[in-house]
């Protein structure tokens, strides 16, 4: 990511805990108006939870490209409205030279709405 800085310092197991990572699928995407940077998505936690999320990478993938992959999102964090759309929750991906790559899970494997830890 671009002029981002990492604060690399310890965290405590705590904060670790903290954290609602879960399974997800994303069952929707869409390009937002204007944007060249990040796509409008939503994801399905299972048990009736869906969610609206701001996806970044849409200068490398098309909407059609995401859909259907099961990822790892941050459930708990706080909502950031950006383009006009409100994110309830953040997909985790590896950072290589700018370009996101979703961390995922088998979804035969794997109910949606699982738990990492």
């Amino acid at each position: 990511m671009a002029n981002v800085r990492f604060d690399m310092s310890t965290v405590s197991y705590d904060d670790f805990a903290r954290l609602d990572l879960r399974v997800a699928k994303i069952i929707a995407a869409e390009p937002i108006e204007g944007r060249s940077r990040i796509i409008k998505g939503r994801i399905d936690l299972g048990k009736d939870d869906q969610r609206d999320v701001i996806i970044g990478g849409a200068q490398y993938y098309q909407p059609k490209d995401i859909v259907g992959k099961t990822v790892i999102v941050i459930a708990n964090l706080e909502s950031k409205k950006m383009a006009g759309v409100e994110s309830n929750a953040m997909l985790l991906a590896a950072d290589v030279d700018n370009k996101p790559f979703w961390l995922t899970v088998s979804e035969d494997d794997v109910p949606l709405g699982s738990y990492v830890k």
